[in-house]
């Protein structure tokens, strides 16, 4: 019996999922780039990092992001030279939370070590994009999220959480290392809502006023959101097709290598 392949963990989801070449001409399908290939490019080619160190970030052998890293150049040689669109989606990878032991100083441990909740069997974490008492508009520029705790469908308390200048894809992680299980949001791009999807995040978009209303309104069920919420700010591109956040983790044990 083959042994499990273990998920790659992924410290940022790509901010951008699709790209096509300006010039026409280009033919064949679209070049796919998974999201664990595009973090060995991501932490090697950008972050100068070594086999060894990238291994250690995503939880994998050496051996797995040399296998890795190969099919990532390979399938980025082919976007370039031959002028096919590129696409990022799907893989073995799970969103990285903060709480490895060995993530290298990950800067969402702080997030996830001051934030665990010891929570009950009814209690839930909503975060809400936060300026100014009023629901922030633009999920990847979000500076702060006001946190809510409830339990028996009542706010129990409430903080304001700074993020540290992490956007677009790294937001994803830290509403995950903050052990949230809602957000409630203005505009939020593609690739944001596949990686929340990828943490188990349920998100509620197109939301605008006060963000103690919002929430006092989720909570009695009268919430008016957007399900196909969408941002284009600063001309954004997102993929919307297929089943966000879908990648291949829950479909094998995410222990053995």
């Amino acid at each position: 019996m083959p042994r499990p392949r273990k998920c790659r963990r992924v410290c940022h989801f790509p901010q951008t999922l699709e790209f096509a070449p300006v010039q026409t001409g280009g033919e064949g399908p679209p070049v796919v780039l998974t999201v664990d290939e595009y973090e060995t490019i991501r932490l090697m080619d950008r972050e100068g990092l070594s086999q060894e160190q990238c291994g250690a970030s995503m939880g994998v052998a050496r051996t797995t992001v040399q296998q890795v890293y190969a099919s990532a150049r390979e399938k980025m040689a082919a976007f370039l030279v031959e002028g096919r669109p590129l696409r990022i989606e799907g893989g073995d990878y799970q969103l990285c939370r903060g709480g490895e032991r060995d993530c290298g100083g990950c800067f969402k441990q702080r997030y996830h070590e001051q934030y665990a909740k010891s929570k009950g069997e009814f209690c839930m974490r909503i975060a809400v994009t936060h300026e100014d008492g009023q629901v922030f508009q633009h999920f990847g520029h979000t500076r702060e999220f006001k946190v809510y705790d409830v339990e028996d469908g009542q706010v129990k308390s409430s903080q304001v959480v700074d993020t540290n200048g992490s956007g677009h894809g790294a937001l994803a992680g830290v509403l995950n290392a903050l052990n949230a299980d809602v957000l409630i949001c203005g505009g939020i791009g593609g690739g944001a809502q596949q990686a929340l999807a990828a943490a188990g995040i349920r998100l509620y978009g197109g939301v605008s006023g006060g963000t103690d209303e919002a929430v006092a309104a989720f909570l009695a069920g009268e919430l008016a959101y957007d399900p196909d919420v969408h941002c284009d700010h600063h001309g954004e591109h997102h993929h919307h097709g297929g089943e966000c956040g879908s990648h291949g983790c829950g479909e094998h044990t995410c222990g053995g290598q």
